[in-house]
């Protein structure tokens, strides 16, 4: 089934990674990276739900705007309305504001007392309102003489419609007095038609005037609502007060729609018995504790790191903390995982250099990836010509300064062609270099396969075409040497088809070139090969982020300290970033690229060596780098903690299985080592042949490795333990050799892999036990029996073939049945002592301790011997 990666399928959808994924997670696919791919049916799914959604935002934005300009519409019709409403409105003047705080004089007092009792005698048009209606919201409205005004602003669309003489009578009945008929009242410009029919009212006799109240600061003048129309004063028989000339009473009326008044709101009080408190009884909280689901396919999967602490795993199980008591303790794997068990999830543990890489590749925006240059690893039989090749590309002599002319571990060159880059790894040939090609398959985008016109297919180029196919990295096959008389290139092809590489000339797609590295032949069609690929695979990489690479060799160097060759593969490695290195954290204190330059930065694809190692990390080891070194630090001793743990249970359990087969079988011998190379890849590579050298019979026992020169300290756990020290490409320090000499410790010092292996397996040989063997003499027939006074029981033999000696050891046979074993204890000829008897001859055998012989039993003679072992 076809697949498409999340960054593809995002980039086609024009949104973020993490779109993509948040709609994978719903679909039930738990995918981390941008980089991981989905089956397309899926893909589809995914493409059409984003492509609904965006088209439903699309819909609600045009309906958002669409309200919007109606909305503006409405505004601006009203607006010109009221407008129009306030020029045929006749403007009012604003009673002046009286000033807060004033104090009554006490004449002004009486007289307002006065004219209070004239008022309260006479009877007048009140629009106070009724006892109990103080609730009631009334709008505002101005009195001028003889008149009421319109409203000053247009009044809101109202419910159902009045005439204006219906909203006064309403209005009257609402207030108590009863309406009476309508006298004319003089016309005025804009008055309805009622108020032009309508004839003069007569002049009532003046009421005095009420007291005014302490006036307020502020009068607050409200919105009228009243009907559109304009409403007239209604006049009455009887005297009323005339309105005042120069000021003006405010008072408020409001339309009340027709039917039963709304109920006021009120509130319950719950009534209690005096001197009693009501406590009601709280229920006990009941704490709902999430059970884990029935199927294991109901559980949600979440990935935890190494060294997760009770905080973060509440927070990826999105569980509140009431759950959660110590939030800061370190939670071990084992247990991390049961605890998110009980709560219905999956735990998929991770590293921290994995979840970085996820994390940064979901925050990664496509346009910030640029091309990077390809890593290619050249790979081959030992001798096939690998350093040599390289050597003709950068034009320098490697190849002359290593041992035995064998690459003895890998070496990263980066080499500028044409105005490109190509970064190169040359990994060893020999079959002890395992570790070393799958750790450069590990790291490679192309593998150039060097493979001898001469020589062919060889063991250890089948075993690098694994390894690039187990890393799903494409081939570029070099035939090298062809510059020798009478090879045959297309022999070389013929082996190759049969482990799976068919050339291109021959039907295939592996790129074959025909080189040689001595003359210096089509290496540029090579290199042009090389980068052709490369631009197919469209390597790219973000120089922006924080830097992640493998670490391809460790060694303590004496001038600089803990030295480790790292190949950058995304991000910018800088001077002071904190970083983590497998077990081992540090800060980049320097950083030398692979012409010996001290540079400040290394971006993807780069080759550099670090300073500022807390230790020797192992090569193979992730590098990460961390924004906070605390954190870097953390993770460090987790892995310490962690690999401390390991190592003491292996050693228990290797001991208490060791004391097991030594009660069984009895003591097995031991050779004891201790292993100092000058970089961390060959330790490596050391431990694991000499391990395999190890038999039932004679076992290796590496007490220590390490890199770097031989210490006296390493002399001291020899001459302790009694073990031999290995040196590789290193030399003891002054002092530790005056020690080794007078402690008699033994400091082997070796160039070349591969002659560790051979001494050290020809010493173990040499500390195996003698095993014995049988050589056969001969064979007789007895023939007679008699005795002997002087020397026993006698059997007269024949010699049947080979010959017979003394004290030789015998087998009788009766019937093909031994009955006997045991040595000859006599051996005479007639009446002489002979030492041995030939084939032909006759003689008397006597045994000793035996005398049950009868005539025709067969003795066969033969001697042990110890044979020295040539084998494990």
């Amino acid at each position: 089934m076809e697949k498409i990666t999340v960054a593809d399928l995002a980039t086609e959808c024009s949104v973020h990674n993490q779109v993509v994924l948040s709609e994978a997670k719903r679909l039930g696919l738990y995918v981390f990276s941008p980089a991981a791919t989905i089956d397309t049916s899926f893909a589809e799914t995914i493409r059409k739900k984003i492509f609904a959604q965006r088209e439903a935002e699309e819909a609600r934005v045009a309906e958002a705007e669409k309200k919007k300009e109606l909305e503006t519409a409405k505004k601006a019709a009203a607006k010109a309305k009221k407008s129009e409403a306030v020029e045929e409105a006749a403007p009012a003047k604003p009673a002046p504001a009286p000033v807060k705080g004033k104090k009554v004089p006490k004449k002004a007092a009486e007289k307002a007392l006065e004219a209070k009792k004239e008022e309260e005698a006479a009877p007048r048009l009140s629009l106070a309102p009724r006892k109990g209606r103080k609730h009631y919201d009334r709008g505002t409205t101005e009195m001028v003489e003889g008149v009421v005004p319109a409203a000053t602003a247009a009044a809101p669309a109202r419910p159902f419609e009045m005439t204006p003489s219906e909203v006064a009578q309403a209005f009257l009945a609402d207030v108590g007095v009863a309406p009476v008929e309508e006298p004319p009242a003089p016309p005025e410009e804009g008055r309805a038609a009622e108020a032009e029919s309508a004839g003069p009212a007569p002049s009532p006799e003046p009421l005095p005037r009420p007291p005014e109240p302490a006036p307020p600061a502020t009068t607050v003048t409200r919105k009228v609502i009243v009907p559109k129309a304009k409403i007239l004063m209604r006049t009455t028989t009887q005297p009323v007060a005339p309105p005042h000339t120069g000021e003006r009473i405010l008072r408020g009326i409001h339309e009340r729609p027709p039917g039963p008044r709304p109920p006021v709101p009120t509130r319950l009080i719950r009534r209690r018995k005096p001197g009693k408190v009501d406590t009601p009884e709280r229920a006990p909280k009941v704490v709902e504790i999430p059970r884990p689901p029935e199927s294991p396919e109901d559980y949600k999967s979440i990935a935890i790191t190494e060294g997760v602490t009770l905080k973060e795993l509440a927070e990826k199980m999105d569980i509140k903390s009431k759950y959660i008591t110590s939030i800061n303790q370190t939670l071990d794997l084992e247990v991390a995982q049961q605890v998110c068990a009980e709560f219905g999830f999956r735990a998929d543990v991770i590293s921290f250099e994995q979840e970085a890489e996820s994390t940064q590749e979901i925050a990664d925006d496509p346009q910030d990836r640029v091309p990077r240059p390809p890593v290619v690893t050249i790979m081959g039989h030992v001798d096939h010509g690998k350093t040599s090749l390289l050597d003709a590309i950068r034009e320098t002599k490697v190849a002359a300064t290593e041992a035995g002319g064998i690459t003895q571990h890998i070496g990263a060159y980066h080499v500028d062609i044409k105005g490109r880059s190509i970064v190169f790894l040359d990994t060893p040939g020999h079959e002890a270099f395992t570790l070393m090609r799958a750790r450069g398959a590990q790291v490679t985008d192309i593998v150039v396969l060097v493979v001898a016109a001469d020589d062919g297919v060889m063991p250890q180029t089948v075993e690098a075409i694994h390894h690039a196919k187990a890393a799903n990295v494409p081939i570029v096959v070099a035939i090298n040497k062809i510059d020798k008389p009478g090879v045959h290139p297309e022999r070389v092809k013929q082996a190759l088809s049969e482990h799976g590489l068919l050339a291109e000339d021959w039907g295939g797609d592996v790129v074959t070139v025909q080189v040689s590295a001595k003359m210096k032949t089509n290496l540029d069609l090579l290199l042009e090969m090389i980068l052709l690929v490369a631009d197919l695979k469209d390597l790219r990489a973000n120089p922006k982020r924080l830097a992640s690479g493998v670490v391809l060799e460790a060694k303590v160097d004496i001038g600089r300290g803990r030295v480790a060759t790292v190949l950058v593969q995304n991000g910018t490695l800088r001077v002071g970033d904190s970083f983590v290195a497998g077990a081992v954290h540090g800060r980049v204190r320097a950083l030398v690229n692979d012409r010996g330059k001290t540079i400040l930065e290394a971006g993807p694809s780069m080759p550099v060596e670090i300073q500022g190692l807390a230790d020797l990390p192992q090569a193979g080891d992730s590098l990460q780098v961390f924004e906070d070194a605390n954190k870097a630090r953390q993770v460090a001793e987790y892995r310490q903690t962690r690999l401390r743990e390991q190592s003491l249970r292996a050693t228990a359990r290797l001991s208490l299985q060791a004391l097991y087969e030594a009660m069984k079988q009895g003591t097995v011998k031991e050779l004891p080592l201790i292993l100092k190379a000058d970089v961390q890849g060959s330790v490596e590579v050391l431990t694991d042949i000499l391990t395999k050298l190890s038999t039932e019979k004679v076992k290796v026992r590496i007490l220590h490795t390490g890199a770097g020169a031989i210490t006296e300290t390493d002399v001291l756990l020899a001459s302790a333990s009694n073990a031999i020290i290995i040196g590789f490409n290193v030399r003891p320090e002054r002092k530790a050799q005056e020690l080794a000499d007078s402690e008699g410790v033994e400091i082997r010092l070796y160039t070349v892999i591969y002659n560790v292996a051979n001494e050290i397996k020809n010493a173990m040989i040499g500390m195996l036990e003698y095993t014995t063997r049988e050589r056969y003499l001969g064979r007789a027939e007895v023939r007679d029996t008699f005795r002997v006074p002087k020397y026993g029981f006698v059997a007269g033999s024949y010699i049947l073939d080979g010959i017979l000696r003394r004290n030789a050891e015998v087998r009788l046979l009766r019937d093909n049945v031994v009955i006997h074993e045991g040595k000859i204890g006599s051996l005479r000829r007639f009446k002489d002592d002979v030492a041995e008897v030939k084939t032909g001859f006759e003689c008397g055998i006597g045994f000793e301790h035996f005398s049950d012989v009868k005539v025709g039993d067969i003795i066969e003679a033969y001697v042990t011997e110890k044979v020295q072992p040539t084998s494990l």
